[in-house]
């Protein structure tokens, strides 16, 4: 049986290796997009697993402004999306950009969690739904490459989930 950390090693160095590809064979809009994202794990995941070292100011002016540069290379790579009319990119970064918008209330407004866990938990289903959609639609039209990215990123999120969860349950 695979560790959940082993799990988690796995995926992450599997995104790994998706960056790189679209960096080196994919347009201008999957580079960004990829990297952004990736870069953006990558910071959530020192955020969240060191939330209780307290950290000086400098690193904390420096999380947010790889942070900024990395949503702004998401805009860019939406924008890119829509004017090259890859609908279905352009609908994958927006479902994912929501996604994330509840996780970060997940994460910084654990209090609006609890007073609306129905609702929010029922819009994260739908959103990891469409994105399941988005991985079919893949498939069926051939395009292996975006099918298994987007696959992969939904594990990846999964394993947060958990960790996310688990964190939760050693709270209380």
């Amino acid at each position: 049986m695979v560790s959940h950390a082993r799990l988690g090693a796995v995926i992450f160095g599997l995104l790994a290796c998706n960056t790189i590809y679209y960096v080196l064979a994919g347009r201008l809009s999957e580079a960004l997009e990829s990297a952004a994202w990736y870069a953006l794990l990558i910071l959530f995941m020192l955020e969240t697993a060191r939330a209780q070292r307290p950290r000086s100011a400098r690193t904390l002016a420096t999380i947010h402004g790889l942070r900024l540069l990395a949503t702004l290379a998401i805009a860019v790579s939406a924008v890119l999306y829509v004017r090259e009319k890859e609908w279905l990119d352009a609908s994958n970064l927006f479902l994912w950009i929501a996604v994330v918008a509840l996780l970060e209330i997940e994460v910084r407004r654990p209090a609006a969690i609890i007073s609306h866990r129905k609702s929010l938990t029922t819009a994260a289903t739908l959103l990891y739904a469409a994105l399941g959609i988005l991985v079919v639609i893949w498939l069926i039209r051939g395009e292996w490459m975006d099918a298994w990215d987007a696959a992969l990123w939904l594990s990846a999120f999964g394993v947060l989930e958990m960790d996310l969860l688990r964190a939760d349950i050693n709270k209380k």
